[in-house]
């Protein structure tokens, strides 16, 4: 890792209120896997957050505006999530949501080929749409229009912007990670 965790008697006061809006967001948003160690050291893309707390917080207001009231349905953000994931190759992600992705029903054979960087067989219609809008948008260039207009119909207009922030917030989430070299936590 690039970055020394910041453990909480540490911080400043610029970087403890970022601290105590993340704390507070994570235990109600992102449970199922290690995010903090015990003395309330943050873990994942929040360490290096909190090392900039000016690009900390611009980050960690948009991952708020997309965890707090989401109108995709569990499974499909999980799939789009891992899809990101996989194509940056970015270890703590897709140890976190893999985690989660079997919380909100996500079989280990579709996780496993998502980690691999394939599409699954039997994703379900909505799952495959997230899918194809995930590895389209990470193939570069411009979405499909036949791949825009499928996720409106699907999720509708609001739906198919989320999913877009979705994926380029798991973009800079995996770039974040993959920057700073940080490691899934010890078991």
């Amino acid at each position: 890792m690039r970055l020394p965790l910041i453990p909480p008697a540490d911080l400043t006061p610029e970087q403890r209120s970022l601290y105590d809006d993340m704390r507070e967001g994570i235990a109600k948003s992102f449970k199922g896997f290690v995010a903090m160690r015990d003395d309330g050291t943050l873990l994942g893309p929040w360490n290096p957050w909190l090392h900039e707390p000016a690009f900390g917080k611009a980050s960690w207001d948009l991952v708020r505006a997309l965890a707090d009231k989401p109108s995709l349905p569990k499974p499909v953000r999980e799939v789009a999530i891992l899809v990101t994931g996989a194509h940056f190759k970015s270890a703590y992600e897709l140890y976190a949501h893999v985690l989660i992705g079997e919380q909100r029903g996500l079989s280990d054979e579709k996780l496993s080929t998502i980690v691999a960087g394939q599409r699954p067989v039997d994703l379900t219609r909505e799952e495959a749409i997230a899918y194809d809008f995930a590895s389209a948008l990470m193939a570069g260039g411009v979405l499909p229009e036949l791949t825009y207009r499928t996720a409106v119909e699907a999720f509708g207009q609001h739906g198919a912007a989320e999913l877009s922030y979705l994926v380029g917030l798991y973009a800079l989430v995996s770039i974040t990670l993959n920057t700073f070299d940080v490691p899934v936590p010890e078991a």
